[in-house]
């Protein structure tokens, strides 16, 4: 299958260097208002420019939209308008409104995904083998301050990773409540569902960069890195005590094996398989609206 790219910034040159890379795809295509950038992204990953956008969807069977969020809706439409599979970078569009509009213009037989990342880092699916009955979740997203222009609020931009993972790979149709605080470059959120309390934190102003998910449950607790991909377990301790004001703990400490992979060359080799066999992408739309409602949600409690 012959892919294109609409959007050759950060993300676009990632995808674009991917495509060029799979077995799966035979001819790689750019396009971006910015010729110059596309003209290199092409030189560097051997793709090939075209002048518009209508002259790229006569040319491939799959695309990666990765323009600015403002412009996702209306790209998206067109796109999906021609026939052509879809992966738009997230998040889906720049409200929920726009994605649930954006769902009705989808016919049967187009695959259309959204590339929430993070659902194809190997922890995720490990947690989900080893977890089963967690008493507290938190996940931290901290960034240092970034030249990158963004159109997406730090809950879009950062925190929408976090609840993704949280109320569609984990805990999918959960009722829950949450308060959140924070301003333009920090957001904290504090909940619970059922019997578990979780708590959020995303940050564009942190001195190092965190990735972060931390479970606990009555007999160990889990740490996982999104960053080096390593998860450790830890079992409730034997010894716990104070001897001479110095604490002494014995912990059995284990590290689960992952198979560390590179998650947007996994992701995109899913989209191609998805919209090969003509089958729903890992992460739909569906999905990717409820992160956009939720979003709204944490959004509004921060300005109360």
């Amino acid at each position: 299958m012959d892919a294109g790219v609409i959007g050759t910034g950060i993300m676009g040159r990632n995808h674009a260097r991917v495509y060029s890379e799979l077995k799966e795809v035979g001819d790689t295509y750019v396009f971006d208002l910015n010729k110059e950038s596309a003209e290199e992204v092409a030189a560097w990953t051997g793709a090939t420019v075209c002048s518009t956008m209508d002259e790229l969807l006569r040319n491939v069977d799959l695309v990666s939209l990765a323009v600015p969020t403002r412009f996702h809706f209306d790209t998206a439409k067109q796109i999906i308008e021609s026939g052509v599979h879809t992966l738009i970078e997230k998040p889906l569009c720049l409200t929920a409104t726009e994605g649930e509009a954006l769902i009705r213009e989808i016919p049967d037989g187009i695959t259309v995904g959204v590339g929430h990342i993070e659902r194809f880092n190997p922890i995720v699916s490990e947690i989900q083998k080893i977890v089963s009955d967690p008493k507290y979740i938190a996940f931290h997203r901290h960034n240092p301050a970034s030249g990158r222009i963004t159109d997406a609020s730090i809950v879009e931009d950062l925190m929408i990773h976090d609840i993704d993972i949280l109320f569609n790979a984990l805990y999918p149709d959960h009722d829950y409540t949450f308060n959140a605080r924070g301003n333009g470059d920090i957001a904290l959120v504090l909940g619970s569902f059922d019997h578990v309390a979780f708590y959020l934190s995303a940050s564009r102003k942190s001195a190092k960069k965190i990735r972060s998910i931390y479970i606990e449950e009555a007999e160990r607790t889990i740490e996982g890195d999104f960053m080096t991909q390593e998860i450790f377990v830890y079992r409730k301790p034997e010894t716990y005590d104070q001897t001479n004001n110095l604490y002494r703990q014995d912990n059995i400490i284990e590290k689960v094996l992952v198979n560390k992979v590179e998650p947007l060359k996994t992701e995109l080799q899913a989209f191609v398989r998805a919209a090969r066999d003509r089958k729903p992408f890992l992460v739909t739309p569906e999905e990717a609206v409820l992160n956009l409602r939720i979003c709204d949600e944490v959004k509004r409690e921060m300005s109360t």
